[in-house]
């Protein structure tokens, strides 16, 4: 990593003030951008976007870049930033690290070295602790009930849904796990939980944590096992819940997207810090 001095840091929520704070006690220069609105600078310079892009070897955009296709992502700033005019500036030669694919039009990247951390298998796998903490502080919020002895089913057993149902059966709940792979359902077998194929669930639960970002929890399947319950959707847009259903049977539903910038943002910094690490060590950067 003895290419790049500096990284210039521009928009996005308080997970890339994190990062640059823990790239700069890394001993980079960073200067950000976008962030007059935000009261905690964590001592770190605030810039234009020009002198950000200008002075810097390689620029972290946020995650997701844009919400809106045109914008860059940035909260805290006091005027709306065009993605386009920042990546027009980008020299040759600057890499730039993105969030998620797809929240720009492809074409904005023509001619510039890109790299999206936020479909990295690191960066997901990283995730997948504190979304599992988030979806039990908000478990915790919205029930009279405590999670030890209550009963949990975890939809999908992918890198969250291993991570959360570990966290619960830690906490003494009883835990049900679905999944559609055999290999799946052994493994959690093993590790001493219920299964179930994601198919036909079916039971009473006091809590049901979605993972699963297609429609799981339709009308009958709610009927099957939702009565009484509090759903935790994970999944991102549309979800995989039923809601108009769920709402019919009086069933609540809480969908609870990028819990890592809300219930962690210092690490979720970190995690967007150490991916874009790992990004340039494997392109020897």
């Amino acid at each position: 990593m003895n290419k790049i001095k500096s990284f210039g840091i521009i928009g996005g929520d308080i997970r890339q003030l994190y990062c640059a704070r823990s790239a700069l006690d890394d001993g980079y220069a960073v200067l950000v951008s976008g962030f007059e609105k935000c009261d905690e600078k964590m001592g770190i310079e605030n810039v234009s976007p020009e002198t950000a892009v200008n002075a810097s070897d390689a620029l972290i955009l946020p995650l997701p870049v844009s919400k809106d296709g045109r914008q860059l992502y940035s909260p805290f700033s006091d005027k709306p930033v065009s993605a386009a005019d920042i990546l027009s500036l980008v020299k040759k030669g600057q890499p730039v690290f993105c969030g998620l694919e797809g929240s720009l039009p492809a074409s904005e990247f023509s001619g510039i070295e890109h790299y999206f951390y936020g479909k990295r298998e690191d960066f997901a796998v990283a995730n997948a602790v504190p979304t599992a903490e988030g979806a039990i502080e908000a478990a915790m919020k919205n029930s009279d009930i405590t999670l030890a002895s209550s009963e949990c089913l975890v939809a999908g057993y992918g890198r969250i849904g291993r991570v959360l149902s570990s966290f619960l059966r830690g906490l003494g709940a009883e835990v049900t796990v679905s999944a559609r792979k055999s290999r799946d359902i052994e493994f959690i077998r093993a590790s001493g939980m219920r299964a179930v194929n994601t198919g036909s669930i079916k039971g009473r639960f006091d809590f049901i944590f979605n993972t699963v970002p297609s429609l799981v929890f339709d009308r009958k399947t709610l009927a099957d096992c939702a009565a009484g319950a509090i759903i935790i959707d994970l999944a991102s847009q549309p979800g995989g819940v039923d809601r108009e259903a769920a709402g019919i049977m009086n069933i609540p539903v809480y969908h609870a997207l990028s819990l890592p910038g809300k219930v962690a943002p210092k690490t979720a910094g970190v995690i967007i810090k150490n991916a874009v690490y790992n990004i340039i060590g494997e392109e020897g950067k």
